[in-house]
């Protein structure tokens, strides 16, 4: 798939975040001199294609009260990891969840999971529910906490070329 002039517009548009409006669509097609359904079915049509790789929500989890913020880290059995992965993922309390690559011998964790808390005990909890969760396919695991917010943005292009 291509894109077109219109395309970039609203990668241009969307690129921080759809409008906090109540028809955050029709906002943009507003602004695009389009319609929601064009807006909608491109936007569709570029993340089915690949060009963008995903549409949601990014919640401030501090805002919200979620003060407590943990990466667990696990070393997860190689030939269970698509699976207790996908399982893991799928979880309420888990915002990411995805598989990276061991580097031996200081860092034997491949599988990363995002939980948030209100407090210090529900993170624990939730770290045990996980550990509970993976059984024996379980090999260590750790925690790095959240010591600060950090600004969390997806790619941002200038979409800028040349008009020779």
């Amino acid at each position: 798939m291509m894109v077109d002039e219109t395309d970039r517009k609203i990668i241009q548009a969307t690129q921080a975040g759809l409008p906090l409006t109540t028809q955050p669509y029709q906002t943009l097609a507003d602004q695009l001199a389009l319609t929601a359904e064009e807006i909608m079915q491109r936007l569709s049509a570029m993340k089915n294609s690949g060009i963008i790789r995903r549409i949601g929500a990014v919640p401030n989890h501090y805002k919200l009260g979620y003060r407590f913020n943990g990466m667990t880290v696990w070393n997860i059995v190689d030939e269970m990891i698509d699976e207790l992965g996908q399982k893991v993922g799928q979880l309420d309390f888990v915002s990411h969840c995805y598989q990276r690559p061991r580097k031996l011998p200081e860092w034997p964790y491949n599988l990363f999971a995002m939980v948030h808390g209100k407090s210090q005990d529900e993170v624990d909890l939730q770290i045990r529910k996980i550990s509970e969760l993976l059984s024996d396919n379980n090999l260590g695991c750790d925690v790095l906490y959240s010591t600060k917010i950090l600004k969390k943005t997806g790619f941002r292009s200038a979409m800028q070329h040349a008009t020779d």
